[in-house]
Formats: C-alpha cells, structure tokens, sequence
C-alpha cells in the first residue's frame, strides 16, 4: 500500500528556512515522480516542485525557483524539500504525492497518491 508521510512543518520567520521530510512507504521511490504540493485557504493545491521518477528533472515552480531545493533519497525512501529565504507567501499547507510508474510531473489528473500534509507558517 502506497504510503506518503510528511513532516518538517511549523513556523519560522521571513528570511528564515525549514525543511520537509516526506516519507515513502509501500512503494519503490525512483519508480515515480514525486511532488511537493501548496495550498491556501480558498486557493487550490499548487504545484511547488517536481523530481521525475528518473531523478534527471526537478521543476520549480517560478515563485520559489533559487530558494527551494528538492532531493531525494531513493535508498531510505525519504523526499526532502529545504526551503530557503522564506518569505510570507511560502505560508500553507503543503502535500507530497506520488505519479505512479510512467506518469510524468504535472501530469493530468494530477497524482495518484497524496500525504496528509504538513501546514508551514512564515511571520514575524
């Protein structure tokens, strides 16, 4: 059973930085591409980052483009997402999920398998 579990969120500062931690369960991590998603109240989930399954793509979304990296670690099946230089806009709830095998990022109808999310507050 295909399990994602975040972690990581909390509150932190303008300027300052967290990192997410998405564990994979029940699947083989370098077989799909994993995403990290956004949302805000009254919006809906955005796409942030992308890693394709082959790990030769990462997509940033423009808005965190050069203060956001994405990785991966396909032999303790974690995701990572460090976010850098934060700034009151990066603030939601975020999500990690999975394209299964031979689905490409960003790909409709969006992913197959979603966590529970992890909310992230920037404020001074």
């Amino acid at each position: 059973q295909v399990r994602l579990v975040e972690s990581g969120g909390g509150s932190v500062q303008p300027g300052g930085s967290l990192r997410l931690t998405c564990g994979a369960f029940g699947f083989i991590l370098d077989h799909y591409a994993i995403a990290w998603f956004r949302q805000v109240p009254g919006k809906e989930r955005e796409i942030i980052s992308c890693i394709s399954s082959s790990d030769s793509n990462i997509y940033y979304r423009d808005s965190v483009n050069g203060r956001f990296i994405m990785s991966k670690d396909n032999v303790k099946s974690w995701v990572y997402l460090q976010m850098n230089n934060m700034k009151p806009e990066d603030a939601g709830d975020y999500y990690c999920a999975a394209y299964r095998p031979l689905r490409v990022c960003g790909s409709s109808p969006g992913p197959d398998h979603w966590g529970q999310g992890v909310q992230v507050t920037v404020s001074s």
